[in-house]
């Protein structure tokens, strides 16, 4: 193919392709949080994640941790009434998120996160509601990390920040059909939900081991209260502006060099996640739910 029409070609695909809504970190990413959590439960913790997971197909927390994703194809109407649970968007602009304003009836991802941590922790529930409500908090700690599902910007979170991706990175099935000649038509927000964690190319234990052999972060500190999935949305919204994760408007076009410089912010907000639900399923059904409770 002449090298004009090729470029025609990836141009035309990136402005005409509909934008994918994307809800999170992909699998992988999911998966990673799940995996590094599930390292880090208490003996009480780990016993009744154990219980509550009995019977699933894969009943550990990175086999459920993409399940609230997956009722788009499994509960087509679950997943639309729960669809806003997975960001926060700052009607004010910045990062100063308000519940009553940004999460009305509890519907975003802080709203939801709580919502769902009280549930988890009440053994008056029944264990259907429990065990939903376990995978909804592996899920929902995720979203909460990563950057682009906090913040007040008018593009959904970068899924209509149009980007051109030079890699070799093969694309999930859904997005094959633009991937022409090496050239990835995308979005920001796919990026940051996929690029940047399979470009490392390892597979999900190595991967988990190698992101669990490096030292504790500092920021994951327990216990946490009621408040701190709103700590968190902040956290990731600030990140958005310090640490550069826009390319300039001019600039939709990327390759490695991208990947390489944002996979270590990616990865960090992966392990903070993992410490962070580690620590969260230790004090609400682990061996510190007595002695520290959840703020209610």
């Amino acid at each position: 193919m002449p090298r004009t029409l090729r470029l025609l070609l990836i141009a035309c695909l990136l402005f005409v392709v509909p934008v994918a809504v994307v809800w999170a970190w992909a699998p992988l990413g999911h998966a990673l949080v799940g995996e590094l959590a599930q390292r880090h439960l208490d003996p009480k913790a780990r016993a009744e994640v154990n219980a509550l997971l009995a019977g699933e197909r894969h009943p550990t927390l990175a086999g459920i941790a993409s399940w609230a994703d997956e009722l788009r194809y499994t509960d087509a109407e679950r997943f639309k009434r729960t669809s806003r649970w997975h960001y926060i968007n700052a009607r004010s602009g910045g990062c100063d998120f308000d519940l009553v304003r940004d999460c009305p009836d509890g519907n975003c991802m802080v709203g939801a996160l709580q919502k769902q941590l009280a549930i988890l922790g009440d053994r008056s529930q029944p264990r259907e509601a429990r065990r939903d409500a376990l995978k909804f908090v592996v899920h929902l700690v995720g979203d909460e990390h990563q950057p682009m599902h906090a913040g007040s910007r008018n593009d959904s979170g970068g899924n209509r920040f149009q980007i051109s991706l030079r890699t070799s990175v093969e694309p999930e099935a859904y997005a094959r059909k633009s991937y022409v000649d090496g050239v990835m038509g995308t979005n920001l927000h796919s990026v940051w939900d996929y690029y940047l964690l399979a470009s490392r190319g390892l597979a999900l234990q190595d991967y988990a081991d190698a992101l669990d052999a490096q030292p504790p972060l500092a920021t994951a500190k327990p216990p946490y209260s009621v408040g701190a999935p709103m700590d968190w949305a902040r956290e990731s919204c600030r990140l958005i502006e310090t640490a550069g994760i826009y390319p300039q408007e001019s600039q939709h076009s990327m390759d490695h060099a991208y990947l390489d410089k944002m996979r270590p912010l990616a990865e960090q907000r992966v392990r903070l996640a993992g410490e962070r639900l580690a620590q969260l399923l230790n004090q609400t059904i682990g061996d510190q739910a007595t002695a520290r409770p959840l703020a209610r």
